[in-house]
């Protein structure tokens, strides 16, 4: 019924069975009930149970009356036994953190029927307009829902630590962590990625944390997207897009720009389709044919041809840089490019090496643009001055996006040109290991095989000496050092010299 008291909506079967879609709701927003109470009948004298509770906080509903029946009453004629009403109970949503709903004991139809409906539907979104104002004070950013997905090939840290680094792209991108879900399965349901009771699950803890987002930690199909927002109602990203978003702030420079700007467009290509209804298809049966191409025709070749206009300036910009490296190997000055996961402590170290001005922060991808300086190290062995470039390129990450590695192709040739690396590992993350993994598996599959890699072991002033004795005993060739602090770095330099002597010699 509505507010008015006209049945809208007869149906039979439980309430999950005949809810109302989500487009076919009124929808008001987060400090508004939708309008719309129901009635419905049980034979059980028990209280309405969790699944019928759950519905009616997904669906927003003003109240839910459960008349409890008797069981047994008159015939009608025809056939068809009907049962005298018992009780009732009434439950409704409340604004509180740690409950969803109420529930009253159970009344007669007599106390039912006094009930002043518009009035507690007008007390309690008064409540929710206050409890929204308090939540959205000072809220500039996305509010965000984290939602994982751990399968049978992920073993159970592998999954934390993957959360905890969606967690920091998410803060890093600008979004707000209200709350972080899990679900276990075999593998990802191809419709919605999880199950069906889990969406009803996310969709009721976004109501009730005031969540405006909601990422999940793997890449999602556009009809996944398409399925999840139509039953949950609020936007839904994938791992990629966040990533894609925080290099969208970070590029400075116009190579920069122009890099992500390409990735961007071939991440939104076959993902138009359902983008909101403007996006109209054309049909493919009698009738359907319109006088023209659709919206979403027109948009798909217009990006279609942005992509191939970027695609040749990013050829261009690797032209270019080509010609500088070609300059640079002419005046034989051997160049070492710093590559390392994200975050590792690659430009502070080029900083401290080269005092250099290179943008330094703790957060993922704070740079994006290669910096190439010039670093003169005084070599022990041969007593000269040995002249050296260093390049910090941008960090790399567990899954890059292919879209990320082919539009940012210009940015990591540095890294296959280059005639040695310097690979800097983070070793104050707990995931240290597997991190180098990722970084390894980057580098196998570049075009060209790169240089000789040299490891350099990060931050060791914020690890215990435990770490530190494994991280030694594992890679007994590697180097220790603090770029912060400014430990260790005498040493770098000296292992950089016999690097390159031994990258020119072989």
């Amino acid at each position: 019924m509505n507010r008015r008291g006209q049945v809208i909506r007869v149906g039979v079967g439980t309430l999950r069975q005949t809810q109302i879609p989500m487009l076919e709701l009124p929808r008001y927003g987060a400090e508004r009930l939708c309008g719309i109470r129901c009635i419905a009948t049980q034979l059980k004298q028990d209280p309405p149970g969790e699944s019928m509770l759950t519905v009616m906080a997904l669906q927003r509903l003003d109240a839910y009356v459960a008349l409890t029946l008797t069981g047994g009453g008159f015939e009608r004629r025809g056939g068809g036994a009907t049962g005298y009403v018992r009780g009732a109970y009434l439950a409704h949503l409340v604004p509180h953190p740690e409950a969803n709903w109420t529930i009253s004991p159970p009344l007669s139809l007599d106390i039912v029927a006094e009930q002043d409906f518009l009035a507690l539907v007008e007390g309690l979104e008064e409540e929710f307009r206050r409890e929204y104002v308090a939540q959205q004070v000072d809220r500039d950013h996305d509010q965000v829902l984290i939602v994982g997905i751990q399968t049978d090939d992920q073993s159970p840290q592998v999954f934390k630590t993957g959360i905890q680094e969606l967690a920091r792209l998410v803060e890093t991108a600008g979004g707000e962590v209200l709350q972080t879900m899990s679900q276990k399965r075999p593998r990802p349901h191809p419709q919605t990625v999880v199950g069906e009771g889990k969406v009803q699950e996310i969709t009721l803890a976004a109501q009730t944390v005031g969540a405006n987002l909601i990422v999940f930690d793997r890449d999602l199909s556009p009809a996944q997207i398409r399925n999840l927002e139509m039953q949950i109602g609020i936007r839904i990203v994938d791992r990629t897009e966040v990533i894609l978003d925080i290099f969208a702030q970070r590029a400075q420079s116009g190579a920069g720009k122009l890099q992500v700007e390409l990735a961007q467009l071939e991440y939104m290509l076959p993902r138009l389709t359902g983008r909101g209804q403007a996006m109209s298809r054309l049909g493919g049966g009698i009738g359907t044919r319109g006088p023209g191409e659709t919206k979403l025709e027109t948009e798909r070749r217009s990006i279609q041809r942005r992509i191939t206009r970027l695609q040749r300036e990013v050829n261009q910009l690797q032209a270019h840089r080509a010609r500088l490296r070609q300059r640079r190997q002419h005046e034989e000055v051997p160049s070492i490019a710093v590559v390392g996961y994200t975050n590792a402590g690659k430009s502070t170290l080029l900083n401290a090496l080269t005092n250099a001005e290179v943008y330094t922060a703790d957060q993922l991808f704070a740079t994006l643009d290669p910096t190439t300086r010039r670093l003169t190290v005084s070599d022990l062995e041969t007593y000269k001055n040995t002249e050296l470039l260093l390049t910090d390129t941008v960090g790399f990450i567990h899954e890059l996006p292919p879209s990320l590695m082919d539009a940012f192709r210009a940015t990591l040739e540095e890294v296959t040109e280059a005639d040695a690396l310097l690979h800097v590992v983070d070793l104050s993350h707990p995931a240290w290991q597997s991190q180098i993994r990722a970084v390894m598996q980057i580098l196998s599959e570049m075009p060209i095989t790169p240089g000789p890699a040299l490891l350099a072991f990060n931050k060791i002033d914020q690890v215990d000496a435990e770490r530190l004795a494994i991280a030694r005993e594992e890679f007994p060739q590697a180097a220790f050092i603090s770029a912060n602090e400014r430990l260790g770095l005498e040493t770098l330099r000296q292992r950089l010299c016999q690097l390159v002597r031994y990258a020119m010699t072989n």
